[in-house]
Protein backbone atom coordinates (compact mmCIF):
# COMPACT_ATOMS: atom_id res chain seq x y z
CA UNK A 1 0.00 0.00 0.00
CA UNK A 2 2.58 2.58 1.12
CA UNK A 3 5.59 0.55 0.01
CA UNK A 4 6.26 2.49 -3.18
CA UNK A 5 5.82 5.81 -1.39
CA UNK A 6 8.21 4.72 1.35
CA UNK A 7 10.77 3.70 -1.27
CA UNK A 8 10.41 7.03 -3.06
CA UNK A 9 11.01 8.86 0.22
CA UNK A 10 14.10 6.92 1.20
CA UNK A 11 15.62 6.35 -2.27
CA UNK A 12 17.96 9.39 -2.31
CA UNK A 13 19.53 8.22 0.94
CA UNK A 14 19.79 4.65 -0.32
CA UNK A 15 21.76 5.89 -3.31
CA UNK A 16 24.18 7.68 -1.02
CA UNK A 17 24.65 4.57 1.10
CA UNK A 18 24.91 1.89 -1.60
CA UNK A 19 25.82 3.85 -4.72
CA UNK A 20 23.92 4.04 -8.00
CA UNK A 21 23.11 0.81 -9.86
CA UNK A 22 24.78 -1.40 -7.26
CA UNK A 23 23.35 -4.88 -6.50
CA UNK A 24 22.85 -3.83 -2.89
CA UNK A 25 20.80 -0.83 -3.96
CA UNK A 26 18.59 -2.98 -6.16
CA UNK A 27 18.05 -5.50 -3.39
CA UNK A 28 17.19 -2.83 -0.82
CA UNK A 29 14.82 -1.18 -3.28
CA UNK A 30 12.97 -4.48 -3.58
CA UNK A 31 12.90 -4.76 0.20
CA UNK A 32 11.47 -1.28 0.71
CA UNK A 33 8.90 -1.72 -2.06
CA UNK A 34 7.24 -4.54 -0.14
CA UNK A 35 3.99 -4.13 1.78
CA UNK A 36 4.08 -1.29 4.28
CA UNK A 37 1.15 0.47 5.88
CA UNK A 38 1.17 2.75 8.90
CA UNK A 39 -0.02 6.17 10.05
CA UNK A 40 1.08 9.03 7.83
CA UNK A 41 1.72 11.02 10.99
CA UNK A 42 4.28 8.62 12.47
CA UNK A 43 5.86 7.02 9.41
CA UNK A 44 8.79 9.45 9.58
CA UNK A 45 9.90 7.89 12.88
CA UNK A 46 10.30 4.54 11.13
CA UNK A 47 12.06 6.26 8.23
CA UNK A 48 14.52 8.00 10.54
CA UNK A 49 15.40 4.82 12.43
CA UNK A 50 15.71 2.92 9.15
CA UNK A 51 18.17 5.42 7.67
CA UNK A 52 20.24 5.42 10.85
CA UNK A 53 20.45 1.62 10.82
CA UNK A 54 21.38 1.36 7.16
CA UNK A 55 24.02 4.06 7.42
CA UNK A 56 25.62 2.20 10.31
CA UNK A 57 25.32 -1.41 9.12
CA UNK A 58 24.58 -0.90 5.41
CA UNK A 59 23.41 -4.05 3.59
CA UNK A 60 23.83 -6.18 6.72
CA UNK A 61 20.87 -4.30 8.20
CA UNK A 62 18.46 -5.69 5.61
CA UNK A 63 16.70 -8.21 7.85
CA UNK A 64 16.74 -5.85 10.82
CA UNK A 65 15.12 -3.14 8.73
CA UNK A 66 12.42 -5.53 7.54
CA UNK A 67 11.71 -6.54 11.13
CA UNK A 68 11.69 -2.91 12.22
CA UNK A 69 9.09 -1.91 9.63
CA UNK A 70 6.88 -4.92 10.27
CA UNK A 71 7.10 -4.53 14.03
CA UNK A 72 6.42 -0.80 14.23
CA UNK A 73 3.95 -0.11 11.44
CA UNK A 74 1.03 -1.65 13.36
CA UNK A 75 1.52 0.10 16.72
CA UNK A 76 2.34 3.43 15.07
CA UNK A 77 -0.75 3.13 12.87
CA UNK A 78 -2.94 2.82 15.96
CA UNK A 79 -1.25 5.66 17.84
CA UNK A 80 -1.02 8.03 14.89
CA UNK A 81 -4.59 7.52 13.73
CA UNK A 82 -5.95 7.83 17.26
CA UNK A 83 -4.11 11.06 18.02
CA UNK A 84 -3.69 12.88 14.72
CA UNK A 85 -6.43 11.24 12.70
CA UNK A 86 -9.19 11.60 15.30
CA UNK A 87 -8.26 13.41 18.49
CA UNK A 88 -6.46 16.52 17.21
CA UNK A 89 -8.90 17.26 14.34
CA UNK A 90 -11.84 16.72 16.70
CA UNK A 91 -10.57 19.12 19.35
CA UNK A 92 -9.22 21.87 17.13
CA UNK A 93 -11.98 21.43 14.56
CA UNK A 94 -14.64 21.88 17.24
CA UNK A 95 -12.96 24.98 18.66
CA UNK A 96 -12.40 26.47 15.20
CA UNK A 97 -15.98 25.70 14.13
CA UNK A 98 -17.38 27.32 17.27
CA UNK A 99 -15.31 30.43 16.66
CA UNK A 100 -16.40 30.53 13.02
CA UNK A 101 -20.07 30.18 13.99
CA UNK A 102 -19.66 33.19 16.25
CA UNK A 103 -18.19 35.17 13.36
CA UNK A 104 -14.63 35.05 14.67
CA UNK A 105 -12.14 34.82 11.75
CA UNK A 106 -9.50 33.38 14.06
CA UNK A 107 -11.34 30.06 13.81
CA UNK A 108 -9.89 29.47 10.35
CA UNK A 109 -6.48 30.66 11.56
CA UNK A 110 -6.56 28.25 14.49
CA UNK A 111 -7.21 25.31 12.17
CA UNK A 112 -4.38 26.40 9.87
CA UNK A 113 -1.96 26.73 12.79
CA UNK A 114 -2.92 23.29 14.11
CA UNK A 115 -2.29 21.64 10.73
CA UNK A 116 0.98 23.53 10.32
CA UNK A 117 2.10 22.33 13.75
CA UNK A 118 1.45 18.73 12.70
CA UNK A 119 3.61 19.20 9.59
CA UNK A 120 6.44 20.65 11.68
CA UNK A 121 6.07 17.78 14.16
CA UNK A 122 6.44 15.22 11.38
CA UNK A 123 9.64 16.89 10.16
CA UNK A 124 11.11 17.15 13.65
CA UNK A 125 10.35 13.54 14.52
CA UNK A 126 12.26 12.40 11.42
CA UNK A 127 15.38 14.21 12.62
CA UNK A 128 14.85 12.97 16.17
CA UNK A 129 14.41 9.34 15.10
CA UNK A 130 17.48 9.54 12.87
CA UNK A 131 19.55 10.89 15.74
CA UNK A 132 18.34 8.36 18.31
CA UNK A 133 18.37 5.40 15.94
CA UNK A 134 17.50 1.91 17.09
CA UNK A 135 17.59 2.85 20.79
CA UNK A 136 14.33 4.71 20.22
CA UNK A 137 12.52 1.43 19.54
CA UNK A 138 13.25 -0.04 22.96
CA UNK A 139 12.55 3.30 24.64
CA UNK A 140 9.10 3.77 23.11
CA UNK A 141 7.89 0.20 22.69
CA UNK A 142 6.41 -0.25 26.18
CA UNK A 143 4.70 3.14 26.02
CA UNK A 144 2.83 2.70 22.75
CA UNK A 145 -0.06 0.66 24.12
CA UNK A 146 -0.67 3.05 27.01
CA UNK A 147 -0.48 6.03 24.68
CA UNK A 148 -2.96 4.44 22.27
CA UNK A 149 -5.44 3.63 25.05
CA UNK A 150 -5.18 7.13 26.51
CA UNK A 151 -5.68 8.79 23.13
CA UNK A 152 -8.66 6.56 22.33
CA UNK A 153 -10.31 7.30 25.68
CA UNK A 154 -9.79 11.03 25.28
CA UNK A 155 -11.14 10.85 21.74
CA UNK A 156 -14.33 9.13 22.91
CA UNK A 157 -14.72 11.74 25.64
CA UNK A 158 -14.33 14.57 23.13
CA UNK A 159 -16.87 13.03 20.75
CA UNK A 160 -19.36 12.85 23.61
CA UNK A 161 -18.73 16.50 24.43
CA UNK A 162 -19.16 17.49 20.79
CA UNK A 163 -22.53 15.73 20.60
CA UNK A 164 -23.83 17.96 23.37
CA UNK A 165 -22.30 21.21 22.12
CA UNK A 166 -22.11 21.11 18.32
CA UNK A 167 -25.42 19.47 17.34
CA UNK A 168 -27.70 22.43 18.01
CA UNK A 169 -31.15 21.04 17.42
CA UNK A 170 -34.22 20.60 19.61
CA UNK A 171 -37.86 19.57 19.38
CA UNK A 172 -40.11 22.38 18.19
CA UNK A 173 -43.34 20.38 18.12
CA UNK A 174 -45.66 21.22 21.00
CA UNK A 175 -48.94 19.31 20.52
CA UNK A 176 -52.06 20.39 22.36
CA UNK A 177 -54.28 17.99 24.27
CA UNK A 178 -57.39 19.97 25.11
CA UNK A 179 -56.19 23.06 26.91
CA UNK A 180 -52.86 21.44 27.76
CA UNK A 181 -49.78 22.13 25.65
CA UNK A 182 -47.25 19.31 25.75
CA UNK A 183 -43.71 20.61 25.40
CA UNK A 184 -41.80 17.68 23.91
CA UNK A 185 -38.42 19.31 24.46
CA UNK A 186 -39.05 19.84 28.18
CA UNK A 187 -40.15 16.23 28.53
CA UNK A 188 -37.04 15.04 26.68
CA UNK A 189 -34.81 17.16 28.91
CA UNK A 190 -36.33 15.48 31.96
CA UNK A 191 -35.28 12.11 30.55
CA UNK A 192 -31.83 13.20 29.39
CA UNK A 193 -30.58 16.68 28.49
CA UNK A 194 -29.55 16.94 24.83
CA UNK A 195 -31.40 13.73 24.07
CA UNK A 196 -32.23 14.64 20.46
CA UNK A 197 -28.58 15.22 19.43
CA UNK A 198 -27.72 11.86 20.98
CA UNK A 199 -30.51 10.17 19.00
CA UNK A 200 -29.22 11.77 15.80
CA UNK A 201 -25.68 10.54 16.45
CA UNK A 202 -26.84 6.99 17.13
CA UNK A 203 -29.03 7.18 14.03
CA UNK A 204 -26.08 8.17 11.85
CA UNK A 205 -23.95 5.48 13.50
CA UNK A 206 -26.63 2.92 12.65
CA UNK A 207 -26.82 4.20 9.07
CA UNK A 208 -23.08 3.85 8.56
CA UNK A 209 -23.34 0.20 9.53
CA UNK A 210 -25.81 -0.54 6.74
CA UNK A 211 -24.75 -2.18 3.50
CA UNK A 212 -23.80 0.19 0.64
CA UNK A 213 -23.90 3.14 3.03
CA UNK A 214 -21.06 5.64 3.28
CA UNK A 215 -20.49 8.96 5.02
CA UNK A 216 -21.49 11.03 1.98
CA UNK A 217 -24.85 9.31 1.65
CA UNK A 218 -25.42 9.58 5.39
CA UNK A 219 -24.77 13.34 5.26
CA UNK A 220 -27.30 13.82 2.46
CA UNK A 221 -29.86 11.73 4.35
CA UNK A 222 -29.37 13.86 7.47
CA UNK A 223 -29.74 17.07 5.44
CA UNK A 224 -32.92 15.91 3.70
CA UNK A 225 -34.53 14.59 6.89
CA UNK A 226 -33.59 17.77 8.77
CA UNK A 227 -35.15 19.99 6.09
CA UNK A 228 -38.36 17.95 6.04
CA UNK A 229 -38.74 17.81 9.83
CA UNK A 230 -37.93 21.50 10.14
CA UNK A 231 -40.52 22.39 7.49
CA UNK A 232 -43.09 20.31 9.35
CA UNK A 233 -42.26 22.12 12.59
CA UNK A 234 -41.00 19.03 14.37
CA UNK A 235 -37.46 20.25 15.04
CA UNK A 236 -35.63 23.56 15.06
CA UNK A 237 -32.16 24.84 15.74
CA UNK A 238 -31.14 26.13 19.14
Amino acid sequence: MQGSGYLFTILPQLRKIYGDDSPELQEMMKTHAQFFNTSNFFNTIITGIDIAMEEREQFAAKESVKGLKVGLMGPFAAVGDAIFGSLVPTIFGAIAANMAQDGNPFGALLWFVAMLAIIVFRWKQLKFAYKEGISLVTTMQHRLESLTNAATLLGVFMVGALVATMIRVKFAWEPKIGDLTVKIQDSADMILPRLLPLIIVFGVYWLLGRKNMNSTRAIFIVIIVSIVLSALGVITNI
